[in-house]
């Protein structure tokens, strides 16, 4: 028997409407949580103010999702159910400027052909005007009858894919089904603050967050409802406007990441977005600061002319297309970079200033009072003598003094710390400006001069000039008191102790320098003695001639030798010795997708910290307290000092609360 198709199998049809929505369902319905994201979007534009979703058996036994939005008259309930009906759109110029989160008109029919769907809806203030809606019967005929229900729609959706055993074998447990479903509510509640949500399962509460006001506080409130408590503690908020595009939202400091990317979320206009440019742009921004393997936290809300950015791309809108997409990655990217760059050990001072001061037993580390009001200048976390032979000793048994008056002896006055400012300054006269140069004598070798922690002055650009205070005003990472090992140094702050990884954290500061030093000039270029020739595309040869100026500002010399063939004249002196043409080919392709390429920027920035990393102090090199004390001054001043160049961190700190919570004290 042949199996070639006859002439009767091969004829040309018209799929009946069921079939037709099935299909369409194949790219829309993957999984309940699919379903819910539809039935949720339509409510939104409904301009509801209270949304309830609940759940039997993980939403494949029944969905329902009821909204007190518009609701739908009488007579369009038929057109409900039919694909390529909606309400949102009307011409060509309405889709170019769409606002809604939906406007294909195909998602309640796809749903209805793989389920028993029920449509409920009021348009009217009266309960009993509403009218249920339901599609039967091969061609999908709509069925209208009375129905009672409140101003506002529900939709009942039960028996997902009952007729389609082959797509509901591939469903999961009940508790992965819910687990995706309450991902799609989590982003759908993250979209809009100013929604009631309230979502159910097998008839118990899961999530029940009410409306908050639209302003920092507010949604605050509800992202450490979805996120936690700690996002919100270790994440900084951005808000940021340029060029027709804002941007506002919470991303998570580089201390604080993720074995995996499931605390991204990225919204467009309120549209939630998986988008690989976008990707791309805050990948780059935590470049230098992120651990090898661990994925960013983010809630980050940009919004632009509806005009210049098309979501008719993917049918699930999970994908957008930018009009200007380098405008938005630049945008993205420094927006976000400069961010994390701004974090120094001061913010996160200060954040705490206020919890500090209501510890009760703390007080006398903010500030001391006598009797009379008078500020004592002799506060407690000023730098002291670590003397461990001499404190008090009293005979074999070892005790102590250490009651008022002993440490009250023991504090050194103002003019202490005016000394020991003085004598830091004496040590780096040309602090604020000079930058990080050469010695002739060679000591820029591992172990040399250059892994003392004065390794140089620090150019303007890369570092933050801090406020000029009171000399007795404790700095941010305060003063050492210790070395650990000959790996940590151990300071005393206002707020309690801070423990410092010192090649770690000296690492970044020479990194942060030698980058400053190569990137605020030209690069240093070679030619080479024999140009490279490289096959490329027809595309890839119009990208380079493009972008001829972009290549030049970073040692690149680019000729075009052909239509599909480039000459590689000239390279960063940095490469001369690495194999250029993959290097320049990965950055033609990042141009061609992207609009922007750091592939060589990254390449030398990555022999600069491997530089930086040999330069370094090493573990056990014993430090002086003035080198120690050196050394909190420079991360004080460096960008991104929170982490080293591996992205490990470089302090961590213990606030007197949390030690006397560890000893028990005051309970």
């Amino acid at each position: 028997m042949s199996d070639l198709p006859t002439s009767e199998s091969s004829r040309i049809r018209i799929l009946d409407p069921r079939l037709a929505n099935q299909i369409a369902a194949g790219e829309v319905v993957e999984r309940p949580a699919s379903v819910v994201k539809e039935i949720v979007e339509n409510a939104i534009d409904a301009g509801s103010r209270r949304i309830e979703v609940e759940l039997e058996a993980g939403g494949s036994r029944l969905i329902r999702v009821r909204d007190d939005g518009i609701g739908i008259g009488a007579d369009d309930l038929p057109l409900a159910l039919s694909r390529h009906a909606t309400s949102k759109i009307a011409s060509l110029d309405d889709l170019e400027d769409v606002a809604s989160l939906g406007f294909r008109g195909e998602a309640l029919a796809s749903i209805s052909s793989v389920s028993r769907l029920e449509l409920i809806s009021n348009a009217a203030d009266d309960p009993s005007g509403g009218w249920r809606v339901v599609a039967e019967g091969r061609q999908m005929e709509p069925r209208v009858t009375p129905a009672p229900h409140p101003r506002g729609t529900s939709v009942l959706v039960r028996d997902l894919f009952f007729n389609t055993p082959a797509r509901r074998k591939f469903l999961r447990t009940e508790k992965t089904e819910f687990g995706h479903v309450e991902e799609a509510f989590r982003r759908l509640a993250l979209s809009r603050f100013d929604i009631t949500w309230l979502l159910r399962h097998n008839q118990k509460v899961v999530h029940q967050l009410p409306g908050v006001a639209s302003d920092q506080v507010g949604r605050e409130r509800r992202i450490s409802a979805m996120l936690g408590k700690r996002f919100l503690n270790e994440a900084l908020y951005v808000e940021l406007e340029a060029t027709g595009l804002r941007l506002w939202g919470w991303v998570g400091q580089p201390t604080y990441s993720r074995a995996q990317a499931d605390q991204q979320y990225f919204f467009v206009n309120g549209r939630i977005v998986r988008d690989r440019l976008v990707a791309h742009a805050i990948r780059q921004a935590y470049r230098d600061v992120m651990f090898h393997g661990r994925h960013p936290v983010f809630v980050l809300y940009l919004e632009l002319d509806p005009r210049v950015v098309d979501v008719n791309v993917h049918p699930t809108k999970h994908e957008v297309r930018f009009r200007d997409g380098r405008l938005v990655h630049d945008f993205l990217f420094s927006s976000l970079h400069r961010a994390l760059a701004s974090v120094k050990p001061n913010d996160s001072e200060a954040s705490a200033e206020g919890d500090l001061a209501g510890a009760s037993g703390n007080a006398d580390l903010v500030a001391s009072k006598n009797p009379d009001g008078i500020v004592d200048d002799t506060a407690a976390w000023q730098q002291q003598r670590m003397s461990l032979a001499g404190q008090h000793r009293e005979g074999a048994g070892g005790s102590y003094s250490s009651g008022p008056e002993a440490q009250r002896a023991d504090r050194p006055a103002a003019q202490r710390i005016r000394e020991f400012m003085a004598g830091y300054h004496a040590l780096h006269p040309d602090h604020e400006s000079s930058l990080l140069t050469p010695r002739a004598d060679g000591a820029g070798a591992p172990g040399g001069e250059a892994a003392d922690v004065a390794l140089g002055e620090r150019p303007a650009a890369a570092v933050t000039t801090l406020t000029q205070a009171d000399d007795t005003q404790a700095p941010p990472l305060g003063y050492a008191v210790a070395q650990l090992h000959g790996v940590y140094i151990l300071a005393q702050t206002a707020r309690g102790m801070v423990i410092v990884d010192m090649h770690a954290a000296h690492e970044r500061i020479v990194y942060e320098r030698m980058k400053q030093q190569i990137h605020v000039g030209a690069l240093d270029a070679q030619p080479l003695l024999v140009p490279v020739s490289m096959a490329v595309s027809a595309g890839e040869a119009e990208v380079a001639e493009q972008e001829r100026e972009a290549f030049a500002r970073l040692g690149v010399s680019l000729d075009a030798a052909g239509p599909e063939t480039l000459l590689i004249r000239q390279v960063p002196a940095l490469l001369a010795d690495a194999d250029i043409e993959p290097l320049i080919r990965d950055m033609l392709g990042d141009l061609e997708r992207y609009g922007r390429s750091d592939r060589l920027e990254t390449r030398i920035n990555e022999l600069l910290s491997t530089m930086a990393c040999h330069g370094s102090v090493r573990a056990n090199r014993l430090l002086t307290l003035p080198e120690m004390n050196a050394l909190l001054r420079d991360m004080e001043r460096t960008e991104r000092s929170g982490q080293c160049n591996h992205g490990r961190p470089t302090w961590t700190e213990m606030s007197m609360t949390q030690l006397d919570k560890l000893f028990l004290r005051g309970q």
